[in-house]
């Protein structure tokens, strides 16, 4: 199986690429250090599994790129390897494509057995993250956290939020996101209605709250 690595550590890329190329039935054909490297490489190698980081600043996150590839490039299972052990991590990329979710410190033989896993049509989780999942699917929809970016914000929104909260103007996010400043204004407006905000203070602050500016 073909496999794409995307991760801001080179020391990390290099070790898994060791770890997974020293198994018979598995070849690391490229590796990314952002989102958008991850969803070039996928779109230039067509892997059967891509390995994704959460969080690779300053470029595109993990989170962002996860709802894009898995868009475009549905054929590519993608696994997502980080450090996060939060549920609203977990439930966000979940519902935006990826197949498999497994911490960074997990044994060896957990990630090459999820990823086969995940290459014969299945779904992994780690065990912890499992446990957690299982509670929010037996939650009453009253219990939604309407304060909660990745179940209340689309992919789009949460990917404008995210830009604003960094400083960037409507132009500037509207030239990045290939979209028109008018489309970019709706968005911010919608956020800031879904979120309860009413001005971009209050969005870098929210933005700090939740982590988003590890993104």
């Amino acid at each position: 199986m073909r496999i794409v690595i995307a991760d801001d550590h080179a020391v990390v890329r290099s070790g898994f690429s060791m770890i997974l190329n020293y198994q018979v039935d598995m070849e690391v054909v490229a590796t990314a250090a952002d989102g958008k490297e991850a969803y070039s490489m996928v779109a230039e190698y067509k892997p059967d599994i891509l390995l994704m980081d959460i969080s690779m600043p300053p470029g595109e996150s993990g989170l962002i790129a996860t709802g894009k590839i898995s868009q475009d490039f549905p054929d590519t299972k993608i696994i997502i390897l980080t450090m996060f052990d939060e549920e609203e991590y977990l439930f966000y990329v979940l519902k935006n494509g990826a197949s498999g979710y497994v911490l960074k410190n997990a044994p060896d033989e957990e990630l090459v057995s999820a990823i086969r896993k995940v290459y014969e049509g299945g779904t992994y989780i780690q065990p912890k993250m499992a446990t957690l999942l299982v509670r929010e699917v037996f939650k009453n929809n009253e219990d939604l956290d309407e304060h909660d970016p990745f179940k209340v914000l689309s992919q789009r929104e949460l990917e404008i939020l995210t830009h604003v909260a960094k400083g960037y103007g409507n132009k500037e996010i509207a030239e990045k996101l290939f979209i028109s400043v008018k489309t970019v204004e709706a968005h911010k407006s919608k956020i800031m209605e879904k979120l309860h905000l009413k001005s971009r203070p209050e969005i870098v602050e929210y933005a700090l709250k939740k982590k988003l500016l590890d993104f």
